[in-house]
């Protein structure tokens, strides 16, 4: 594997724009087929898993692989012997190296874990060069909002959980600790803080892009409709969750600028990117996005999928083939006005609630994904999901990790949970334990870590 610098990298991304479909498809073959033999030969895993498939296998020969699977396997997957397992957890357990590279060679990230235990990754500097060859050419829908990005200042801030390795902090440190002398270009405010600490850090920087989670974005309406944030974006970026049509609409007239989102993860960077008809285009001559029902079998476009199979095309260090991320999609084939022939999809994110609490008489409102980051990282929990009730009762349906009890899982909690609470302001509240499980909603089939009862 030729290493890929960051230049190359656009040139690659503008190349392929010009291509037609015959040599789009020839480029991503030969992609495929260089990333399989590679990953026959350097990953034991990988080895193993194809011994017994043909000499030049086809996308649907290759078996489907799990995060459980890859975790399980974690020192024989990498393709780097000098690396393991136990040296990158102890590079993690220093938030201090929170942007540095592990070994001078490697960022290192971890997913969200919804599902259970998080997907530990490396980053080389070819798959971070190929993802920010993505983000210059493609990230902007509208050419004009990049202009007028630069022409403002280019000032950048992102609202998000700044609590571990994850890929949106992840990249903002690494930014800083590459050009320490663009700390009033590019910043991080942590979503798990309490809005108006936010909101500070927000009308300091005066960023000119503002970037987040929609439901952390969408706290800050109401906050900027008062005058207590003042700012003034030339455009907003949102990712990480849903974003619905309506709170588009509320942010783009709270804030007086476009609005639009991407679909990225820590396992394949940022796989599709917006254009101007709001459709997300694939970045499909880095990745390939098979949708799939519960079986692994292929599912239609136009058909919600059950999941998605990933295979990310520029990283040799973890080669991930045919790997399964639970998100729903809907792919698209049919031309797009934009111009861009690269398939689209729908994606049914998550939709968890903002939350409502009451305390001294007052309704504080706050972001679901903080409070999904906090109860994250209570390793007691294999899985939970928090409902909160109209009169402050806040009831935790867990299933506690192998060997733990759900009363001790509970415990563990309900102390994070108090940390947080009590960071937020909120102190007259209930926590009990339910008991139920999490489950999903008997009418859409919709799973939701955090529900919001109607409030009075």
């Amino acid at each position: 594997m030729n290493k890929i610098g960051l230049l190359k990298a656009m040139q690659l991304c503008k190349e392929y724009s010009k291509l037609d479909t015959a040599a789009r498809d020839t480029l991503r073959q030969q992609r495929f087929d260089a990333l399989v033999a590679y990953a026959k030969v350097n990953s034991p895993y990988y080895q193993k898993l194809f011994a017994a498939l043909p000499d030049s296998p086809t996308l649907c020969d290759l078996p489907v692989v799990t995060k459980p699977d890859l975790m399980s396997h974690w020192n024989e997957w990498v393709t780097d012997p000098k690396v393991t397992l136990s040296d990158v957890n102890a590079f993690m357990s220093d938030r201090e190296n929170l942007g540095r590279k592990l070994n001078g060679k490697y960022q290192v990230n971890t997913t969200s874990g919804s599902t259970g235990n998080p997907l530990v990754m490396l980053c080389d500097s070819t798959t971070a060069n190929v993802t920010n060859g993505i983000s210059f050419c493609r990230a902007y829908a509208r050419e004009e909002d990049m202009k007028a990005f630069i022409s403002k200042g280019g000032r950048s801030i992102g609202v998000y959980a700044d609590s571990g390795f994850y890929l949106g902090n992840g990249s903002i440190h690494s930014k800083l600790r590459a050009f320490p002398w663009k700390k009033k270009q590019i910043g991080i405010v942590d979503a798990l803080l309490p809005t108006e600490k936010i909101v500070m850090r927000l009308n300091e920087f005066q960023p000119v892009m503002l970037g987040g989670y929609p439901s952390n974005l969408e706290l800050l309406i109401e906050e900027q409709q008062s005058g207590r944030l003042h700012i003034s974006p030339t455009i907003i970026m949102t990712g990480g969750e849903y974003l619905s049509p309506q709170l588009r609409e509320q942010l783009s007239e709270t804030f007086g600028c476009y609005v639009q989102t991407s679909y990225s993860c820590t396992e394949g960077g940022t796989i599709a990117c917006e254009c101007r008809e709001k459709h997300l285009h694939i970045n499909d001559d880095w990745l390939i996005i098979e949708p799939v029902d519960q079986n692994n079998n292929p599912v239609p476009n136009g058909v919600l999928a059950d999941k998605i199979l990933l295979t990310n095309l520029s990283n040799y260090t973890q080669p991930l083939i045919r790997y399964e991320v639970t998100d729903r999609i809907i792919l698209h084939s049919e031309p797009c006005t934009c111009g861009n022939p690269s398939p689209w999809l729908e994606i049914e994110g998550r939709t968890d609630d903002v939350v409502s609490l009451k305390q001294d008489g007052r309704i504080i409102r706050l972001a679901p994904l903080a409070i999904y980051a906090t109860l994250k990282e209570e390793h007691t929990l294999r899985r939970f999901q928090l409902v909160v009730h109209s009169d402050n009762r806040i009831e935790l349906r867990l299933i506690p990790t192998e060997g733990i009890n759900r009363a001790e899982a509970f415990a563990q909690a309900s102390l994070r949970l108090k940390e947080f609470f009590t960071a937020q302001g909120v102190f007259d509240y209930t926590c009990i334990l339910s008991d139920e499980e999490p489950k999903t909603n008997p009418k859409s089939g919709k799973f939701k870590h955090i529900i919001q009862s109607a409030i009075s």
